[in-house]
């Protein structure tokens, strides 16, 4: 009835199971998904103060995590399986997809691995998100340096950007992941805060998009993301929301 197509919601930090299962059911309705919406909810301590306790809470939901990614592309006949995860929670999913890589049936291929906001170290991040290339049709990496749970990963660990961040020197690049600078229209989007979406719509659109189409690279779905050239590489950035009368 749903042509095998499976979405699978990974929520990050500050999230408790309700508010979980309540942003998976409202992004697959902002995306018009088609296919079944499914939410792995690790335990987080649903507060703005309990980043420590997310972070190893998210760690220790590894192996569980991967198991529900299993039983969702084994067990619900999915032939298509997206993934989107939210800060804290890319974590335990790139090391679950890491794991899950060698052990994929043959029947089953991953459509697209979407990491919104990753709140990972860079180094980690590049070492992990290497690893699974290959794994889904495209991994598509939202950056943003105006997401909340951004700002306090920075302030936790010092000052030092994460992988999810775009800082003075722009936003980590990595041969064969779209890197996408979101800054004008905020990851928050899918997490802390929807009110800005009838404003900021523009990251739900291209993951729509994305999931319906599967073009690459970003400019092709949505022609106003502008491409972004660096020695390392290219990424793409959203162009800042004009304000105010021409």
């Amino acid at each position: 009835r749903h042509g095998g197509r499976a979405l699978v919601f990974v929520h990050g930090y500050n999230t408790g199971f309700d508010f979980a299962v309540y942003r998976a059911a409202q992004i697959a309705y902002d995306l018009r998904f088609d296919g079944v919406p499914f939410v792995y909810s690790w335990p987080s301590g649903g507060d703005f103060t309990s980043y420590t306790y997310d972070r190893e809470s998210s760690e220790q939901a590894e192996p569980y995590l991967r198991a529900f990614l299993e039983l969702v592309i084994s067990k619900t006949g999915a032939t298509s399986v997206s993934i989107i995860a939210h800060s804290m929670g890319n974590k335990p999913l790139l090391h679950a997809l890491a794991e899950i890589k060698r052990s994929v049936p043959a029947a089953v291929k991953l459509n697209q691995i979407i990491l919104a906001a990753p709140d990972i170290d860079r180094d980690g991040f590049e070492n992990i998100v290497t690893q699974i290339k290959g794994l889904g049709r495209g991994i598509t990496l939202y950056a943003s340096s105006n997401d909340r749970a951004m700002a306090a990963s920075r302030r936790f660990h010092g000052g030092v950007a994460r992988a999810g961040d775009v800082p003075r020197g722009g936003p980590i690049v990595i041969a064969g992941i779209d890197t996408i600078d979101v800054t004008a229209t905020s990851t928050d989007i899918v997490a802390l805060n929807h009110s800005g979406y009838a404003e900021n719509s523009a990251i739900l659109k291209d993951i729509e998009l994305l999931l319906r189409t599967g073009l690459r690279p970003p400019e092709q779905r949505m022609p106003t993301i502008a491409k972004i050239g660096t020695p390392t590489g290219d990424f793409w950035r959203y162009p800042a929301v004009r304000t105010g009368a021409p």
